[in-house]
């Protein structure tokens, strides 16, 4: 089977009768194969109207127009998916190792050697010979072609890793350049908040001038003017080390980087439906990757049981020479030749075979475990957040109104302070609670963008393994013929 359930999954079918096909076509075992294994549908709330699963691009769909640039040289620059490209290169390689193995191995030689002593008898006198040497060796049940399909599996398992690599980079730019933009609207906010706190101080100052405010209301507003003011040290920090992180995922030094977007106006993150949850192991590529780890430590435990068994090796020589002369090299008098076959067996190797055995069913039990916790995680983490997708998006609507609420009700106290019907600790709760009010309305919205961001990233980001696997061509040129 090219994919672990691929055809069952797409035909619908029970997890019991996954398990009976996969019983029927190896005798490895089966990672899921309990009931409750693959859930019937995913239990978070979800939104009957939009479309299921995401597009390859979905950060296009978010409204912020420079974020598309920045993806296209993220996925071009970013370092992180250049190692996992150069894994993916270091696989190939392997796997054109692993193929050579069931090749014959040629080998020509031509080779010269002058020879004599210290006396005149016997004269120094020079030797000449040409050959061919040829040997093949290949285990009675298929071990070199068993290691080929553990490469094989192995580089699946790292174009797979390369994919989840690619995700990844593609939500930490996202998430990098949406945080900058909340950093940038918290300074906005904070500055706004620091001038209306000092033209307070300006009246307060001129009422305790005028003996209308005692001294004790000036300091207030004077201790309230400050500690806005403190918090901007951290936000402009906050702010500049986001900035950093997002040009090295660009591939780029962080000195002097900068965006244009200065608050998350206008952004707005797309909606989607998760599927199936037996769809989601063909669409996540982290469960692709234990899926083919899965699958190379099922061809290991093979070639370590094929160890047990008898190998067939034949080699063959054919040559010209030795001759003294090197016009005569290829003479046909000087010509010979030797075939020979042998089959070998291990009789004593101290447990060696026996503990390489051990090994590869250690680690299949190991990669069964490490299968089902993947795709349980990938379970949690399309639920959780499902879950924080609506848990902030009914927030915000919340924070919304009491964004309002208070900027209305400092609005009010602000000119009721003015008029002297009221006393300044009124003022400065209100001018406190609309502050909050206003950070938490920015940190709220960006929470909302980078729930949205886990679910795209949970989902798979648009990517399918089908689509991959039909895609991929290899691109180091090793082939033997």
């Amino acid at each position: 089977m090219k994919s672990l359930f691929r055809g069952a999954f797409l035909r619908g079918v029970s997890a019991s009768v996954l398990a009976a096909s996969l019983a029927a076509c190896t005798a490895n075992p089966a990672p899921l194969d309990r009931p409750g294994d693959l859930p019937p549908g995913f239990t978070a709330p979800l939104v009957k109207s939009a479309p299921v699963w995401p597009q390859a691009d979905w950060w296009s769909q978010y409204g912020a127009q420079e974020l598309v640039p920045l993806q296209e040289t993220a996925q071009r620059e970013n370092l992180d998916i250049a190692v996992a490209a150069a894994r993916v290169l270091q696989a190939e390689a392997n796997d054109g190792i692993a193929l050579s193995a069931l090749f014959p191995s040629l080998n020509g030689s031509i080779g010269a050697t002058r020879s004599g002593g210290n006396s005149a008898i016997p004269r120094a006198r020079n030797a000449f010979t040409a050959g061919l040497t040829a040997s093949y060796q290949q285990g009675f049940f298929g071990t070199q072609y068993l290691d080929l399909r553990a490469a094989r599996e192995d580089l699946r398992a790292s174009r797979y890793a390369a994919a989840v690599t690619g995700i990844t980079t593609a939500s930490q730019v996202a998430d990098e350049y949406f945080s900058i933009l909340a950093f940038r609207e918290r300074i906005a906010i904070a500055n706004a908040s620091i001038a209306a706190a000092k033209r307070i101080l300006a009246i307060t100052q001129a009422k305790v001038n005028s003996g209308v405010s005692s001294n004790l209301d000036l300091a207030e507003e004077q201790a309230l003017v400050a500690q806005q003011e403190a918090t901007l040290p951290g936000l402009i920090e906050s702010e500049k080390e986001a900035r950093y992180s997002l040009a090295i995922l660009l591939g780029r030094a962080p000195e002097g980087y900068d965006i244009k977007a200065q608050n998350l106006d206008g952004i707005t993150p797309p909606l989607v439906q998760p599927g199936m949850p037996s769809e989601l192991l063909l669409r996540n590529p982290s469960i692709a990757q234990a899926e083919a780890d899965l699958y190379s430590a099922h061809a290991s435990v093979d070639a370590a049981r094929s160890l047990y068994f008898p190998s067939l090796s034949l080699t063959g020589q054919a040559g010209y020479g030795p001759v003294s002369r090197l016009s005569n090299l290829f003479n046909p008098a000087s010509f010979a030749f030797s075939i020979g076959a042998s089959i070998i067996q291990s009789i004593f190797d101290g447990g060696r075979i026996h503990a390489q055995n051990d090994l590869a069913l250690a680690r299949q039990q190991e990669l069964v475990a490490s299968y089902r916790k993947t795709v349980f995680q990938a379970f949690s983490d399309v639920e959780s957040a499902l879950g924080t997708v609506k848990s902030t998006t009914d927030q915000l609507a919340l924070v919304e109104i009491q964004v309002r609420a208070d900027a209305e009700a400092y609005r009010i106290s602000e000119l009721q302070y003015r008029e002297g019907t009221i006393d300044i600790v009124s003022l400065l709760n209100n001018q406190r609670l609309l502050f909050e009010a206003q950070q938490s309305l920015v940190q709220t919205k960006l929470s909302r963008l980078e729930a949205s961001l886990a679910l795209y990233n949970a989902l798979g980001g648009g990517w399918e393994q089908k689509a991959s696997d039909e895609a991929y061509k290899n691109q180091l040129d090793w082939w033997p013929l």
